[in-house]
Order: C-alpha cells, then structure tokens, then sequence
C-alpha cells in the first residue's frame, strides 16, 4: 500500500524543484555571458593584429603579392602560434605564414571569407584543410581590394580561456544548499500550522467537537488558522442560535390564529401550518393537501394576478374572499428575493360583529329620522306662532329644543353619509375635480366663520392638481376639517392647505392649523366615530363627533391614506395622500 505523500513533503519538493531550475538557469546563463564576454574580447585581438598587418602594409605601400617577407618580418612581434593568410578580392591565397601560398585552393567560400564580405569581418571555427590544425579563424575584408585573415589553434588552452571557470557555479550551488536549508526551517513551521488546522479540518468533517486546546505556530500562517476556528465556532453558534429563533417562529405559526404560508419564487411550498390548510381547503372546491392548487383555483386569481405583475409598485396585496358562508381575508407579502408569504385569516366573526355594529348604528338613525324630523317641524311651528313677551322663559326652552333637534338632525345625516360612504360607494359618481377651484369655494362659504373668529384661510394648491373622485366627499373632507380647526383651534389662527409634494402616481395634501392642538394620546383614536377630547367643549361648540370619521372614510374611499399629527409650532396637522387621474 502506497504511502501517503504529505503536504510538508509535497511543497518541500516543489520549491526544491523551482529553486534548482532557478540556480541551472542563473549558472547556464552566468556561463553564456561569460563566454560570450571572452570570445569578444578574443575576436576584438584578432581585429587589432589584422589591422596591424594592413597599416605595415600600408604604411610601406607594400603590394599584397609581394607581402611575403615583408609581412614575415612583422609577425616575429606576434604571437608565434599565429597564422596569417593575406587573399585578394577573388579568394586567391596571396600569403600564408603556414602554407605554401601558391598550393592553396581559393578561400573566397570559406565561412569566415563570406562573412566578412557582408559584415566587413567573421569568424569561424573548423580544422583546417591545410594543415589539419583546428583553428579560430577571423577574416577581415579591407577597401584596398584584400583579406587578412588571422587564426590561432583552437585547443585546450583558448578553449578553458573562451569558457568559463566553475567558480560561480560552487557558489551558487552553496547558495541552493541554503535555500533548501532555509526553506526545511520555514516548511516545519508552516506544517505545524496545517497539521493542527488538518486535524480541526477532520473533526468538523467526522462531526466531533472542536478541541480548545489548538495551538497554531506563531507566525501568518497560524493567525490566520486560528482565525478560521474562532470564525468556524461563531458560525457554530449563531447557527444554534438562528435554530432557536426559527424554532420559536415555527412555534407561533402552528400557534396562530392565521393560515400561514411560505413560497419559494417558483411557488413550491416551503412551510405551511395547519390553520392555512384548513382555511385552504374550505376555500378551493376540492380538499387538498397541496397547497400549489391554490394558484390554479379562481378563487385566488387576482392574487397570481399580482405574484406575476413585473410592473408592481407594491409588495404586498389583499384580496376579501367569501366562502361556504364564511369571510376570509387573504394577504400576500412579496419579499426582496422573489420568495412570498401568504396570510389566510378567518373574518367571519369579526365582520359580523362590524356590520351588526354597522346595522345597529343604521338602524338607529333610519327611527330616528322620522321622528325627529316631526318634532323639529312642530317646534318650529310652535316659535312661529308663539309671540307673546310675556312668557320668555317658555320661548327660551323652545329655542334649546329647537337647537338640540338641529344637531340630532345633522347627527342623522352623518351617520347616513357614512353608512352610504361604506355600504353603498357605487352610488358615488367619479369626475375630474380641480382642487383649487373646489377650495377656494369651500373659502367662500366659510368666510362669514372666518370673519367672527378673526381666522385666516390659505390655499397653496395648483390648478393642474386634479383628482379623480367624487366632488361631495372631496368637499365634505375638507369642510369637515376646517370647521373642526375653525370649532377648536382658538382665535385669530392661520388655517393652510396645501399640496406640498407629487410624484409619479401620487399627490402629496396637507392641512393644518396654528391653534392650540391636542394631546398625544388622543392623536391615535380621533378617527373614531363619536370620539370627543373635550366632551365639555363639545357641549359648547356643538357637533356630531363623526366629522373626523367621515372625513378618514372619504379619504380611504379616494384610496388614499391620512394621518394626525401636532406641529412643533404649535396646531393640529393632518397629511393626506390621493393617487394622481390616470
């Protein structure tokens, strides 16, 4: 069975393997230069000896064919192993110091000749015809119409001068032993490091617990291998604390009152509890335990509708579904990553109790109506015909009478404004409606209150601001919100609507006023039908308690949204939202 190379001896092997191909090629490299070096500097003498011979003779204005003795002559101040071979222009041996110069072939294709016809001098290395002596040949071709040609035996001893010594070779082979030294020294160190982070590799693989007790070397590598462990256990612990958190999600789903569902982008199920398969299950027409139909049944049609709208501005979507005699509410939340919930809830109960609420409240006022309207027309009736100064106390009792009936009348008709608001909206017509103009005739009819509290109206809207909606509720929403500032803000106040922002889809209202405003805690229920903050002051004022109410209807009927707030500087100050006419 084969043993295992480890890693230790694995990158052992591998910078080995580099640093000597590193130190062959610096050596095989150092050596070529050298020798390079040493062959120029041969040549370069072989230059100044030809150039020696062709100033003698020049200088001498000795002919080339009778250079013989004469060049001879010259060469006893040279080196005595040199040969000298002067050709004319056509190759002929003209001169030769070793050979009978007349018994010699033509040179004129000897590498070196031709060389030196292109590039004015060349060398060569051969044996020689002649004399079978190997000679460094060096031609060089002169203007007068000749070649010098000089030689000197190429033996041993040019041979160990042209190449280099081994010198720089020991050195850097004691420059290799070092390294691999060194790298023996650092390798230990850094195996120590990756055994110890192997045998966590191993534990967390085989699933044991991660020993304490690692210790990692004292140097990159075993920083970096303790910071993986320290990372590894924090993952391990968040991880334990992310199965608590999600056990105790699943724990309220099952507990709650609410269908529940989790969908993945492509709308498998990811998690569904009990109540949202037996909401489910009455809803569809065949029980089920895959909660996928739903996408295929009618029911849920606008709600695939809005999962495959790319367009949406919106992530969330509900939709009232009524069932087998029950009501159900059902909500969709998409989230960032195309994944979904949706929410099924049972209304049933809830909605019964609203409309009985609703039905009692209607009813209520329907008896009323009658009733009242009778005694309003007997007491007017009464004031009209009764003059006599003499009993003022009975005119006075008949005049609050009168007034009560007034205000129980207009207490009848809100509340049938907003039976009809929630119950019959179709009866609503819609139209374009220009909110300058509608406002500043709601300025013109409340001038006279105005005036008596010495309060100011301003309207800051626009003429293109034109909303598509019913012209009375747009109306009764901003009446009722400036008889309310004008009932219980005080005194010489500014009251100012303004539509302070748009977008795309959406104009942005607000309304407010620099009275006195209200106390915090009753911001959150001023909606509410019959809430009063001052019952004594309502006493006074008059009112129905219904006007805030209707007001947040009409709005919501506008599909917009509203909200109450106090101002910094003082007043009460309501923000509005009406989608754009598209």
């Amino acid at each position: 069975m084969k043993k295992k190379i480890t890693f230790k001896l694995r990158i052992l092997i591998i910078f080995s393997v580099i640093i000597a191909a590193f130190t062959v090629g610096v050596i095989l490299f150092e050596r070529q230069q050298i020798k390079k070096e040493r062959t120029d500097s041969l040549e370069r003498s072989l230059n100044n000896n030809a150039d020696m011979i062709h100033q003698y003779l020049s200088l001498n204005k000795i002919p080339v064919g009778e250079s013989g003795d004469r060049v001879g002559e010259l060469l006893q101040y040279m080196q005595p192993e040199m040969r000298v071979t002067i050709l004319d222009w056509q190759g002929n041996v003209m001169y030769d110091n070793r050979a009978d110069a007349h018994k010699m072939e033509n040179h004129l294709q000897r590498p070196e000749v031709q060389k030196s016809i292109g590039f004015g001098t060349g060398t060569h290395v051969r044996l020689s015809d002649t004399n079978k002596v190997k000679y460094l040949y060096f031609a060089k071709y002169y203007d007068e119409g000749y070649f010098i040609r000089v030689a000197v035996p190429y033996d041993v001893k040019l041979q160990s001068f042209i190449n280099s010594g081994n010198s720089f070779a020991y050195f850097i082979l004691l420059f290799f032993v070092v390294c691999v030294l060194m790298m023996l020294y650092f390798s230990n160190r850094f195996s120590k490091s990756m055994k110890e982070l192997r045998e966590f590799s191993l534990s967390v693989k085989n699933g044991l617990p991660v020993p304490s007790s690692f210790q990692f070397a004292d140097d990159e590598v075993g920083e970096v291998s303790a910071g993986i462990v320290e990372n590894y256990n924090l993952l391990q612990e968040n991880r334990r604390k992310l199965a608590a958190e999600r056990e105790k999600l699943l724990q309220h789903f099952q507990l709650s009152e609410e269908g529940i569902a989790i969908f993945s982008h492509d709308r498998h199920q990811v998690y569904a509890n009990s109540h949202f398969l037996q909401f489910l299950n009455v809803i569809l027409d065949k029980p089920t335990l895959e909660t996928e139909q739903l996408f295929s049944d009618s029911n849920f049609e606008d709600i695939v509708h809005f999962l495959d709208e790319r367009s949406r501005n919106k992530n969330m979507f509900t939709k009232r579904i009524d069932k087998s005699g029950k009501q159900f509410n059902v909500r969709v939340i998409i989230f960032d990553d195309g994944d979904f919930e949706l929410y099924i809830s049972d209304i049933t109960k809830s909605e019964k109790t609203r409309l009985l609420k609703q039905e009692m409240t209607n009813n209520i006022a329907h008896e009323l109506r009658t009733p009242v309207t009778s005694i309003r027309g007997y007491l007017e009736t009464i004031l009209n015909m009764y003059h006599d100064e003499a009993d003022e106390r009975i005119h006075g009792f008949l005049d609050r009478a009168y007034a009560q009936t007034i205000r129980l009348s207009e207490l009848i008709q809100d509340i049938s404004m907003l039976t009809k608001i929630e119950e019959a909206s179709d009866r609503f017509d819609l139209e374009p409606v220009s909110m300058k103009e509608l406002l500043e005739e709601l300025q013109a009819d409340l001038a006279d209150d105005l005036s008596e509290k010495e309060d100011s109206f301003t309207v800051d809207v626009s003429e293109s601001v034109v909303i598509n909606g019913n012209r009375t509720l747009l109306y009764s929403i901003f009446r009722n919100l400036a008889e309310n500032s004008i009932s219980y803000a005080g005194k010489q106040i500014d009251i100012v609507v303004r539509c302070y922002n748009e977008n795309d889809d959406t104009y942005f209202f607000e309304f407010y006023d620099s009275g006195e405003g209200v106390d915090e805690k009753h911001l959150v229920r001023i909606f509410e039908r019959f809430y009063r903050v001052n019952e004594g002051r309502t006493r006074i004022t008059g009112g129905s308690g219904l006007g805030l109410s209707i007001v947040k209807n009409a709005v919501l009927f506008h599909k917009g949204s509203i909200i109450a707030k106090n101002r910094s500087e003082g007043g009460l100050w309501f923000l509005m939202t009406f989608p754009k006419l598209k």
